[in-house]
């Protein structure tokens, strides 16, 4: 059952799409890993910005000043959501856009022989820019997957490891079948490699830390956390500053500019920075102005949403286990992992389970979403899989709704 003292009404109230209906139904949004809804406040900060601040940086007149004032402000609001410092805050088109460049950044410092390791489990935003490196001699090394439960091989993963690991990418959960791998243990057993981890789809439902993790860099995208299209990239203060990026004479040469080519998505990173406020403030009680708590509240907020995501999560395994002939990927409990599922359904292409859905009003994704290889390896990339996500706007009633049409898709 769904845990108490969650006032999902007042949620629910926020996000303007919720009111969509589809075929006289209305529409269930479980596409979260692809992108979730936006609440009143971030849809208020882009269209404030754009017709109150919308002006150029680092000019001498009132939306130029707003407007160095709303980045400012951003940065430190995406500081306080991964408990890092605003000046490790970088933006970028999107995460993917963002790891090319960083990865291209560091290949400055490495050479012929140097190794780097990539995961199985990772989207292929956190493996394409660094298999890129082989171009220069650099060694990529794979950590396999345990097909059985969708985890790390953490023994194959110790056994890559040689004195020449430089780089290690990972992400810090699935976006294909939740699962989170231990990054802390991850970090203990490569003290020395640069450690990348893919946050895109960990960010939206666990607390992230940069200061606990003490991993190098760090991207998400905040449109996977009730925001714009736009991305975020953590560097830690050393790594950062060493960093040889692509830039033009007059960019900054600082952190975190050194990185952000050309002018930014202004009203993006508007609407980033009261996406980390709606996470401050799920249920609305502090519309008129800000919340006060800052980490400590954040943290607070994002486990009350965990929370009722994991309750629902469980009677969302619970039913599908009832189902005949659905077969659920990964871990068979909800711990270490984040309230997303894949699954199979026998006689029943993934692309055909999800057009009868939405026929319904009810909306999940099917195919590989970009994790190509987990889902190759699964033998399941011809029609792909079925991925549900949960979210702090969707109920109960959705989830007993969407069983309900599971059984019914033939």
């Amino acid at each position: 059952m769904t845990p108490a003292k969650w006032n999902i009404d007042a949620v629910r109230a926020q996000f303007p799409a919720l009111s969509l209906s589809v075929n006289g139904q209305p529409a269930a949004f479980f596409d979260g890993p692809g992108g979730t809804q936006v609440p009143n406040r971030v849809l208020e900060a882009v269209s404030t910005y754009l017709t109150r601040q919308n002006a150029n940086r680092h000019g001498q007149f009132h939306t130029s000043a707003e407007t160095d004032r709303i980045i400012d402000k951003s940065r430190h609001q995406l500081a306080t959501l991964l408990n890092a410092h605003r000046d490790e805050i970088a933006f970028g088109a999107n995460m993917t856009t963002l790891n090319f460049a960083l990865a291209h950044a560091l290949a400055r410092d490495l050479e012929a022989g140097d190794e780097v390791i990539v995961t199985d489990l990772d989207h292929e935003a956190n493996r394409a820019p660094w298999f890129m490196l082989k171009e220069k001699g650099v060694i990529v090394r794979r950590v396999p997957v345990d097909l059985a439960t969708c985890t790390l091989d953490m023994t194959a993963f110790s056994n890559q490891l040689s004195d020449r690991t430089r780089i290690i990418a990972v992400t810090a959960a699935s976006n294909a079948v939740g699962t989170i791998p231990d990054l802390s243990e991850i970090r203990q057993r490569t003290p020395k490699a640069i450690l990348v981890v893919d946050g895109v789809h960990y960010a939206p439902h666990e607390v992230s830390d940069m200061r606990k993790w003490d991993c190098d860099f760090f991207l998400c995208s905040a449109y996977k956390f009730f925001g714009p299209h736009i991305g975020i990239l953590y560097g830690k203060r050393n790594a950062f500053e060493a960093l040889q990026t692509d830039r033009v004479r007059a960019q900054q040469p600082t952190i975190p500019h050194r990185i952000e080519t050309g002018t930014l998505n202004h009203e993006g990173i508007a609407g980033a920075g009261a996406a980390v406020s709606f996470m401050m403030d799920p249920e609305g009680e502090h519309l008129d102005r800000p919340p006060e708590g800052g980490r400590e509240r954040l943290v607070g907020q994002i486990r009350r949403m965990k929370a009722y995501e994991h309750g629902l999560m469980k009677d969302l395994l619970d039913g599908l286990d009832a189902i005949p002939g659905l077969k659920p990927l990964g871990a068979p409990d909800s711990e270490n992992r984040t309230p997303t599922v894949s699954f199979t359904m026998e006689g029943c292409p993934a692309p055909q389970v999800a057009r009868q859905l939405a026929e319904r009003g009810i909306f999940v994704w099917d195919g590989d979403f970009y994790a190509t290889t987990l889902i190759e390896q699964l033998g399941l990339s011809e029609s792909g899989v079925v991925r549900v996500g949960l979210a702090p706007y969707n109920t109960q009633d959705e989830v007993m709704r969407l069983l309900d049409a599971l059984e019914r898709c033939q």
